[in-house]
């Protein structure tokens, strides 16, 4: 199995609560536990800035690359400005893009990046540079690859950028399941939302998946998903307080790559946030993640 993956990813940011060196350590891991070797990883290209404008605006765009984000852009975006920033987003734009287009062919691939779901057109937030995703979606269906997609938004915090992006669009279908009293606050409307309170636990989160992915496949049929498996939901992660332990959300990734995988529905896989106090709970999550996919081609090369 292929994997997508850039060192660009790994920006210096500063002391700060996202940890971009979780790109590279993830790639190590993987490496080290024989996942994978140097040869499945594939480094993405930039994303035009066509294919970019496909969600966000030129305005935004131009601002980003020239450096000229506004003050209440920076703030809401919560990262510091660097010309690398912006390199690394255009890349990890190229990086899903080039995901979603393996997965038509390959059932699963997965990024090593990506799931930058707080994005909006005009704006960055909440370390959300680009919606890659989004971007990901507008792409295949413009080059008539797919008709309907689903994002299946499994991240600690609410795809507010990607429910924004798609709302009152009949072809594509955005579910997420997050912490409800956390950022972001207020929150938008996706075609689906599930919120959590603080403490939900392995079992009770499942059982909403169980009871909530399947009904979606049956009943809006996409030709295409991305799952944006987020870190977050670990119990033991900086910015929420759900209960969810290491064996839950191997769990989580292991039902939903199956449930895709067993409809023969293609899905591009990325990670989006994941905090941990200790840095490889995030790695051993993502990891984890991977493996699932990992065991899941493999199952369907036997």
């Amino acid at each position: 199995m292929k994997i997508i993956y850039s060192p660009k990813y790994e920006v210096d940011i500063g002391a700060h609560v996202f940890p971009t060196v979780k790109y590279r350590l993830i790639k190590e891991r993987l490496i080290s536990g024989e996942l994978a070797c140097e040869s499945d990883f594939i480094q993405p290209e930039k994303a035009s800035l066509e294919n970019v404008a496909l969600v966000h605006t030129k305005d935004y765009i131009n601002k980003l690359n020239t450096g000229t984000l506004s003050y209440a852009n920076l703030l809401k975006l919560e990262l510091p400005y660097s010309k690398e920033l912006a390199e690394a987003a255009f890349v990890c734009v190229g990086g899903t893009i080039l995901t979603a287009r393996r997965s038509l062919n390959d059932k699963i691939s997965v990024h090593l990046g990506g799931g930058f779901h707080h994005a909006y057109p005009d704006h960055g937030e909440g370390f959300c540079v680009f919606n890659d995703p989004a971007v990901a979606i507008r792409v295949l269906q413009k080059e008539g690859l797919i008709k309907k997609g689903l994002v299946f938004d499994v991240d600690l915090h609410q795809g507010n950028g990607t429910a924004n992006i798609f709302d009152n669009d009949s072809t594509v279908f955005t579910f997420s399941i997050h912490q409800e009293q956390l950022y972001p606050l207020p929150k938008e409307r996706s075609s689906l939302d599930i919120g959590l309170d603080a403490g939900t636990n392995d079992d009770v989160y499942i059982k909403h998946l169980e009871e909530s992915l399947p009904k979606i496949i049956k009943e809006f049929r996409p030709d295409f998903a991305i799952y944006l498996s987020g870190a977050d939901p670990y119990k033991f992660d900086q910015l929420g307080n759900l209960e969810l332990s290491l064996s839950g959300l191997k769990r989580r990734d292991e039902f939903v790559l199956g449930e895709f995988y067993n409809s023969d529905i293609p899905v591009a896989v990325v990670f989006g946030g994941g905090y941990a106090l200790n840095v490889l709970d995030t790695v051993e999550i993502h990891s984890n993640t991977v493996k699932a996919a990992y065991e899941l081609v493999n199952r369907g090369k036997r």
